[in-house]
């Protein structure tokens, strides 16, 4: 029985991984195919990279793209580790449940509403719908993942590092950027790539934020898609996923040497003492 159950469970996480990743594995290797016809193979070719890279139309909207989630990841960092620390050290203070429902709220919130609500924030306002508008909305939705990595960071610090330094004589703000940053940096790196990831994917809310001139690359792939897939948008599509990939490996390689730091580091005090 308990061999049956072994096998069943190798082959639904064998079958649970191939649905989840055999469609991306085969859009990388047509990306590679030399027929103009994505579904027939005709041979291994580079050649839509090559016209990806003289698609302006594409490349245009990647730049936007990347900037965007330059911008909005950076930012979205900075608010989401304020509020973070709002939450998790400011415990009680008058209107903490509204604060924190306005924090998480694009956590729950469809993206449909998300976007329609900032759509009509910036017609109201009068904002010009663009480059700005993508970013602010970006921001919006993206705060909180941000927020919520770096709270749970923060909720098993040890706050008697902080205690220490102070009673040493350190100011709250060097004490912070000295000692509570350093250990929480893993948490806002995680924080920021998962940000820039969003920003890359997002297509529903940039729909209503965009403008003219103002075009992200899942918007101008997802409106050529409806009349065709092509080779460019496969070579497209893997260049991104490589983006993210060697995104992702660098920062767990950074987090994982933090850490093995902050072991040596430990043990260097445990032995001084």
């Amino acid at each position: 029985m308990n061999a049956s159950w072994s096998r069943f469970n190798i082959a639904s996480i064998v079958l649970g991984f191939a649905f989840l990743y055999l469609p991306i594995v085969l859009l990388v290797i047509f990306s590679f195919n030399a027929s103009r016809l994505v579904t027939v193979w005709g041979g291994f070719s580079t050649q839509w990279y090559g016209a990806l890279f003289r698609n302006q139309g594409l490349m245009d909207a990647a730049w936007v793209t990347i900037r965007v989630a330059l911008v909005s990841a950076s930012v979205a960092t900075v608010l989401g580790t304020m509020a973070a620390l709002v939450l998790t050290r400011y415990t009680r203070f008058r209107g903490r449940v509204l604060f924190t429902g306005m924090v998480f709220a694009p956590l729950v919130m469809p993206e449909v509403i998300t976007g329609l609500s900032l759509l009509l924030l910036f017609v109201a306002i009068g904002l010009d719908r663009g480059f700005l508008t993508v970013t602010l909305a970006h921001i919006t939705f993206s705060m909180c993942f941000v927020a919520v990595v770096v709270q749970s960071r923060l909720i098993s610090f040890d706050r008697s590092l902080e205690e220490a330094a102070m009673d040493l004589g350190a100011p709250p703000v060097k004490t912070f950027f000295q000692i509570t940053l350093p250990v929480i940096a893993p948490a806002i790196i995680s924080g920021w790539m998962l940000a820039f990831t969003l920003s890359l994917d997002d297509l529903v809310i940039a729909s209503f934020a965009s403008g003219p001139g103002a075009t992200t690359l899942p918007m101008k792939i997802y409106s050529q898609v409806r009349l065709g897939v092509t080779p460019e948008i496969n070579a497209a599509c893997t260049i991104l996923i490589a983006i993210v990939t060697v995104g992702v490996i660098a920062a767990s390689l950074v987090n994982k040497s933090r850490e093995v730091q902050r072991r040596r580091d430990e043990q260097a005090a445990l032995r001084m003492a």
